[in-house]
């Protein structure tokens, strides 16, 4: 595989603001279960390798079970997911996926009547930030 220029090399101050969107959602109470769900299922949607390998790692330090892990993208089909992880998961397909429907106006009331506008809030912003990661990391062929 052909070798990319590495951004965080070249131009370090791109990153700045992709940072300072991580250190919001550190302060923001999203729980790391949440955090490392979305994290991993838009990195699973958009094929993002690097990003895969660091949120399973990531997910298994903070005590993830492997086996929710390994069976995340049927998580419609099987019961080890609750149904507030549930709804973020559905968030993070319909967000991640915006060019076919978006956010659905279903989802969207589902998750204000369980989470409330600012938990939302945070769960959007979540989505958005890696699928900014992932698209830096696919476009840059980032190792892993």
């Amino acid at each position: 595989m052909e070798t990319r220029i590495q951004i965080e090399n070249v131009e370090p101050k791109a990153y700045e603001g992709m940072f300072a969107l991580e250190n919001y959602l550190k302060e923001s109470g999203l729980s790391e279960t949440h955090k490392e769900l979305i994290k991993l299922r838009a990195s699973q949607i958009n094929g993002c390798t690097f990003c895969i390998d660091m949120h399973a790692k990531q997910a298994l330090e903070n005590g993830e079970e492997q086996r929710r892990l390994f069976l995340l993208s049927s998580w419609r089909d099987i019961a080890l997911f609750s149904e507030e992880e549930k709804i973020i998961l559905q968030m993070t397909e319909e967000i991640t996926m915006i060019h076919s429907k978006g956010l659905i106006d279903k989802t969207y009331q589902g998750a204000i009547e369980v989470f409330g506008s600012k938990y939302f809030s945070h769960i959007v912003m979540a989505i958005a930030t890696i699928n900014a990661w992932n698209r830096i990391a696919i476009s840059t062929r980032k190792p892993i």
